[in-house]
Formats: structure tokens, sequence, C-alpha cells
């Protein structure tokens, strides 16, 4: 009986040994990856996924973030020749408050006709892109200055009324940097509105601790531009260029501003403001 009891025994050990050797064996079969295990299915899985399959972001997503500027948008010689004020920096947006012109088709003329003249004159001048009139200097203003800014603008704007102002008189006007000239015609009608507007301006600017708009403003509508100083050739010229103001058509070429809405320009986002009727 004790024969039999050890005999069986050691049929049971052997078979457990060849069990286990068995397992081993496939265990090194899925290590080196000669086996069919669930955990190796999914690595296989896994190593089918391309590294490239990262879609690129929508252009709606991009442009959310305009500080992220181009380095090619920093070259001058894009912009025709124009040069920063100032240093783009991440989180810095350029801003100032204006009154928006919509030109009609007279005053299209009698620009292209002012730009001949000019270029006669050895004066290259640019038509503007857009045309306005400024009520601030062009300010920094953080990301996060933003809304607050606009929010103290609205509510200093709240009483101020619609009117309407005129210019006809062209003036020769260069920054502070001296890198651009501008051709631009003075306000002559409306100037205590327009002061009113530049007082409820400065109260945010000064909130804000930002500079203040001139002492003595220049109202005017920028019409053309040329990169430099170029302000003695333009005043070499300037009889000349008012009096095809002067003698535009039927008489004097009067731009008219209807001044219902100011604007507030910061980075790529434009906020508007309508004055009160």
């Amino acid at each position: 009986m004790l024969v039999g009891y050890s005999s069986s025994s050691e049929e049971e050990n052997e078979a457990a040994t060849a069990q286990n050797k068995s397992c081993s064996r496939q265990c090194r079969e899925e290590d080196d990856g000669e086996g069919d295990c669930p955990a190796r299915k999914k690595a296989k899985t896994e190593e089918h996924v391309p590294k490239t399959s990262r879609l690129p972001l929508p252009g709606c997503l991009l442009a959310m973030f305009p500080e992220d500027v181009d380095p090619q948008a920093e070259d001058g010689t894009l912009h025709g020749g124009r040069i920063r004020s100032f240093k783009h920096e991440r989180g810095n947006w350029a801003t100032y408050v204006y009154l928006p012109y919509h030109p009609e088709e007279e005053f299209r003329d009698l620009l292209e006709e002012l730009l001949s003249v000019a270029k006669a004159h050895g004066v290259p001048l640019s038509s503007q892109e857009e045309f306005h009139l400024s009520l601030s200097q062009t300010v920094v203003l953080r990301h996060h200055w933003i809304q607050p800014f606009t929010q103290s603008l609205r509510a200093g704007l709240v009483h101020c009324k619609r009117f309407v102002c005129s210019a006809g008189r062209l003036r020769v006007y260069c920054n502070a940097e001296r890198t651009r000239t501008f051709l631009g015609m003075e306000v002559c009608t409306g100037h205590a509105q327009l002061l009113n507007l530049v007082q409820a301006v400065d109260r945010t600017m000064t909130e804000f601790r930002l500079d203040t708009f001139y002492e003595d403003p220049s109202f005017h509508v920028s019409l053309a531009w040329c990169v430099g100083d170029m302000t003695g050739q333009m005043e070499e010229c300037m009889k000349k260029l008012q009096s095809v103001v002067d003698e535009h058509e039927d008489g004097p070429f009067l731009l008219r501003l209807d001044c219902v809405e100011l604007r507030c320009r910061t980075g790529n986002k434009t906020f508007c403001f309508p004055l009160e009727r």
C-alpha cells in the first residue's frame, strides 16, 4: 500500500512539474513576443497606432490667440516699410480709441488726385486702408485689462451725444519716432464736441495709468502716408494740394463725419460704443 501511494504521488508530482514547465515556457514566449495572450494583443494594437495621428488645430482656434504672431509679422518689408512704434510682446495689445469715417465716392476721387499731385512732387504717398479720427494715443493693454477697460469706456460715454463734424484743411503730421509722415485733413467744425469725448476717454486712460491725449489736439482724418520724415518735402507742395481740395468740382470739398459711434480697437478686436441720440 505504501508503494502504491508513493507511485501515485510521484505521477502527480511529475504532472505538476510538466504543467509548470509548460506555463513557464508560455510566459517566456509571451515575453519574447511569441505568445498570443490578451496582454500581448493589446500591445500589438498600440503598436499599430501611428505616432503622427494628431489632427491639426482648426484655424478658428488658432485665431483666438493673435498674440502668437508669426515672426514675419515683425518684418517691415511686408508692411510697406512701416515700423512698430513699440516692440510686440506676448500679451501686450496695441489699443486706441477713434471715430470711424466711411468715405463716399467723391472723397475717393479727390484722394486719387491728391496722391497724383504728391507723387509729381517726389512724395510717394500710400492711401490709408481705412479712415478714422483718433481720440486717443496708441497705448498698450495687457490682455486681462481689456474687459474692465472697455467697461470703463462704456460707462464714461453713456451721456455723450451724437453730432456732426467736418474737415477741409490739409495738414502734414509726423509720428513721434519720425518714421512715418501723414497727409491729414483737419477738423474745422465740431471741435468742442470732440474735446468732450476726449475728456471721457482720458478718464479711462488715467484710471488705468495710461497716456492721455495731447493737450492741444489737432483733430484730423489721416488720408495717406509715407515712410520716414518727409515733412519738408510735403510742406513744399501743400499749396498745390490744398488748391486741389478748394477747387474740387463745384467748390471746396468738406469731409463730413457723422459721429454716431465711438470705437476702441485692441489687437484684432473692435468694440463699439453708440453715442446717445
